[in-house]
């Protein structure tokens, strides 16, 4: 049956699936857990495997060492968790790993308010690791949203090497709505670039700066090496400033560099707006909604829901906004993505409406913030 009544999470979990994931490893943990439930019902009556981990650090391991041995692995898990993996994460990206990380937010800091949303984990996403080193970040909006980027987080995660997040949040991964998978446009399905087998073989080795690694499993007929400390295209750890460099350069290049191939989004642009709305997550409906009220007051509003987050994508955003005097930016935390904004349109006034406490933003509070910037 392709109509299903599912919420978000499971999405996540089907997405998964349909994208050839063979493994998952997580650890409880509220509101993530039912991508856990839902991944046991569907990989080990298919071949696939999924583990509960002792705890968050042991759950990226196990998916990190999975994936070196050439196997599709996601794990899930909400800010605490996220906050453990991070010398693991930092790993993947050293080491060129591809993985999923599905990160279903709730209201922090620490251990938070377990059952309420927030997207208060969006800079810790890009900044949590120790090279400071670009990651790709997906925001989906809504059921279908889950089910479709999830397919487009591990197709990335295997085209570039690296991890790959789903900001995902309580209130998107926790509302049910329907999902008529036949019906649905979903990428096709890639897998990573695989190097002849043989002596030799350089596991780091490039063509092209911006271009990943050849891959080959660990624990096959070819020796391949792996380490988490700096190294060169052989693997072996090295102390030289020249290769150290060329390596750090090459592992910025292959993501920063293509991210206009995969600059999700969706957009209502007016041509003669003044003011463009910029949102993600579970707060663009509610700037769908006040977008809809504005323009019924005849107000020129435009609105732009982002889908990528990180790498930000400059070139869609400056397009996206272009003639507008500002752009209100909407989000469910105290204004994570609001620099950003301003750093790629300076030429504009920026603002932001949002807030971290549990709630949602409404549709009334994003165009209160609308209606003050009209009425100046």
């Amino acid at each position: 049956m392709s109509l299903r009544l599912i919420e978000g999470n499971e999405a996540v979990a089907l997405g998964a699936y349909s994208a050839g994931c063979g493994f998952f490893a997580g650890y409880p943990i509220t509101p993530a857990t039912s991508i856990f439930n839902s991944m046991l019902g569907l990989l080990p009556p298919t071949g696939g495997t999924v583990l509960q981990a002792e705890d968050e650090i042991a759950a990226i391991g196990y998916c990190i060492g999975a994936s070196m041995a050439g196997q599709k692995a996601m794990t899930a898990t909400s800010g605490p968790g996220i906050s453990l993996y991070s010398e693991n994460i930092s790993f993947a990206i050293g080491s060129e790993i591809p993985l999923v990380v599905a990160d279903v937010q709730r209201l922090g800091p620490s251990t938070g308010s377990a059952t309420k949303g927030a997207d208060g984990d969006i800079q810790f996403l890009r900044w949590g690791n120790t090279a400071g080193q670009p990651v790709i970040v997906l925001a989906p909006v809504d059921v279908a949203d889950c089910f479709r980027l999830t397919m487009e987080a591990f197709n990335l995660s295997e085209r570039f090497r690296c991890p790959v997040f789903l900001a995902s949040n309580k209130e998107v991964g926790q509302t049910r709505e329907s999902l008529d998978l036949e019906a649905m446009e979903t990428p096709r399905v890639l897998e990573r670039k695989t190097a002849p087998e043989g002596e030799g073989f350089r596991p780091f080795a490039f063509q092209r700066e911006d271009e990943a690694p050849a891959f080959l499993p660990i624990g096959g007929s070819t020796l391949v090496r792996q380490t988490s400390s700096t190294h060169g295209e052989d693997g072996y750890i090295t102390a030289d400033p020249e290769e150290i460099e060329r390596m750090q350069r090459h592992r910025e290049a292959k993501v920063s560099a293509h991210v206009d191939s995969f600059a999700f989004s969706e957009e209502s642009l007016d041509p003669a707006a003044d003011l463009v709305i910029l949102s993600y997550g579970v707060t663009a409906r509610s700037a769908r909604d006040a977008l809809a009220w504005c323009r019924s007051e005849g107000k020129r509003v435009s609105l732009l829901v982002l889908k990528t987050l990180w790498p930000v994508p400059q070139a869609l955003i400056r397009e996206k906004t272009r003639g507008a005097k500002a752009v209100l930016v909407a989000e469910m935390n105290q204004g994570q993505y609001a620099p950003e904004v301003e750093r790629t349109v300076p030429d504009r006034e920026v603002r932001f409406v949002g807030k971290m406490n549990g709630e949602l933003v409404s549709p009334y509070e994003i165009k209160e913030s609308v209606d003050a910037w009209f009425a100046e």
